[in-house]
């Protein structure tokens, strides 16, 4: 099984042996690697029913549940690891999900499209719509993305919340590009984060 690329990087990264929480972990793609290469705890939250059973064909232990609601359940640093993969856009309230993450886990990894590529800036400068992208593939009135957030406006939250960015990663297509310029020429982000 090929993980997607930010999936790939966010394994590779993983400690063998942690325990994590997966948020958002649709068909349990990544648990499955974890566990199957790295010898992870792994359990998932996922919103949609179907990926909830597929995970779980796989013998994930995965329930149903919504990031926005049901993460308060869980005890103060109960993992070693919060994995929130490109669903931050999609989170009523990214910045309450983000809390949550940094007190469930000692590390939290956080990866999303990047609406500042150059790519969707060209989209809305010359052809004055909303665009469609490989990292971006829904029209406007059925995208699951509510929150339009772009690399440069993620750091600066960090900044204001004083979160500390232990690492970071920004994604051109499936190979990895540097940090210079990364919110103009990144298509995908990836952070692992921790409280201060």
């Amino acid at each position: 099984m090929t993980l997607r690329t930010d999936l790939a990087v966010i394994a590779g990264h993983v400690a063998q042996g942690s325990r994590v929480l997966d948020i958002g972990c649709g068909d349990g793609a990544l648990m499955a690697a974890l566990r199957d290469t790295r010898g992870v705890d792994a359990r998932g939250l996922e919103i949609d029913a179907r990926n909830v059973a597929s995970a779980v064909a796989r013998g994930l232990s995965v329930i149903q549940g919504d990031a926005d609601i049901d993460l308060a359940g869980y005890p103060d640093a109960s993992f070693d690891y919060a994995i929130l993969s490109q669903t931050l856009q999609t989170a009523r309230a990214p910045d309450l999900v983000l809390d949550q993450l940094l007190r469930i886990g000692h590390r939290a990894f956080v990866s999303f499209p990047n609406f500042a590529h150059w790519r969707v800036r060209l989209s809305l400068l010359w052809g004055g719509r909303m665009p469609v992208t490989r990292q971006l593939p829904e029209r406007w009135y059925d995208t699951p993305n509510i929150h339009h957030v772009t690399i440069d406006d993620f750091r600066e939250f960090l900044r204001q919340r004083g979160v500390v960015i232990e690492r970071s990663w920004f994604l051109s297509g499936d190979k990895q590009t540097t940090s210079a310029a990364a919110n103009l020429l990144a298509e995908h982000a990836i952070f692992l984060l921790r409280a201060a």
